[in-house]
């Protein structure tokens, strides 16, 4: 029962994390069983399987908000079904002992490029344009595939591109990519059942990840509201560097003072990170406060001699003579 508590209270945390910058539920989910001593194979095909409940979830709920691009969502959710049914497969054919590093190479890899990219200003001012077919089939390809592999990654890959794009809003950015991975994670659970059986899939932990995730869902959203997305992205990159430094610094047998000094390389790179999120951040704060004060004084400037003159009469108080015409009091 302790152990099935710890694991919902994963799947609470990833969710929120997730409904709060759009991606990285599979990578929290993910890492956090590696370290608790799960096989990769079943740790991805368990956190898979629990996605379908929770993308469900999340899809629908950005649908009714009005958050989805269905042309987007159909066209990248196919070619990301495909990688992530393909990725499932190789997973589940590559031993525990060679997929544990090759499994954690990838989240490393997607943990430090949110470090990079949570540590710069988030650029979602450029809006216009169409998603072509040509750049969301290969997207939806590598994303399911990493997602499938690594336990997670969907988001991470999908998400920063759309936006970097600048051909779609943020908020329909985050709700096409939830939406889509309904379908991703149903391909991968096909994989994995195909390539692992009803064996592979750990269902208590599928039921607690289930269960948190539900419960955190609406709480993301008030999250969001409190937590800065900067800052928050670059917390997580870390905790995802750092737990799954472990497992490579094992696989790559270093000893002796190599090990403490490649883990305060890595804890000094995300203080560093985390210092260029809150400066970024509150570049982008004194950015648009200067751009709310340049709008309101060239309305200022707009409004002529008339105007102001006339508003001190529209706002003296009148009263109603007999003839029913106003006169000053």
């Amino acid at each position: 029962m302790r152990k099935l508590l710890i694991l919902a209270l994963v799947g609470l945390a990833a969710q929120l994390i997730d409904g709060s910058l759009g991606m990285a539920y599979g990578l929290t989910s993910s890492t956090l069983l590696l370290v608790a001593g799960v096989a990769p194979a079943a740790a991805s095909a368990s956190v898979h399987l629990a996605e379908i409940g929770t993308t469900l979830a999340a899809g629908v709920a950005h649908w009714r908000f009005g958050n989805v691009d269905w042309a987007v969502v159909t066209r990248i959710a196919l070619p990301g079904a495909i990688g992530a049914f393909a990725g499932a497969t190789l997973l589940s054919s590559i031993s525990t002992e060679s997929a544990a590093p090759w499994m954690a190479g990838i989240l490393f890899t997607i943990g430090a490029y949110l470090l990079v990219r949570f540590a710069r200003p988030l650029r979602t001012d450029r809006v216009g344009g169409r998603l072509r077919g040509r750049f969301l089939g290969p997207l939806g390809l590598v994303a399911g595939f990493v997602d499938a592999t690594g336990g997670g990654g969907w988001g991470p890959v999908a998400t920063p591109a759309l936006l970097v794009s600048g051909r779609l809003e943020p908020r329909k950015v985050i709700g096409s990519v939830d939406t889509a991975e309904f379908v991703v994670a149903g391909a991968a659970s096909v994989g994995f059942l195909i390539g692992l059986g009803t064996e592979g899939f750990l269902l208590p932990t599928v039921a607690a990840l289930l269960v948190g995730g539900i419960i955190a869902a609406p709480l993301a959203a008030w999250l969001v509201r409190i937590v800065p997305a900067q800052l928050l992205g670059a917390a997580v990159g870390g905790v995802i560097v750092l737990t799954n430094a472990r497992t490579l610094i094992r696989s790559a047998e270093l000893d002796g003072p190599a090990r403490p000094t490649v883990y305060a390389l890595l804890a000094a790179g995300w203080l560093a990170a985390l210092v260029l999120a809150v400066r970024a951040l509150r570049r982008t704060r004194r950015a648009r406060a200067e751009a709310a004060n340049t709008s309101a004084s060239a309305s200022a400037s707009l409004a002529g001699p008339d105007d102001l003159a006339a508003a001190p009469a529209v706002a003296a108080p009148v009263e109603l003579a007999a003839t029913g015409t106003p006169t000053p009091r």
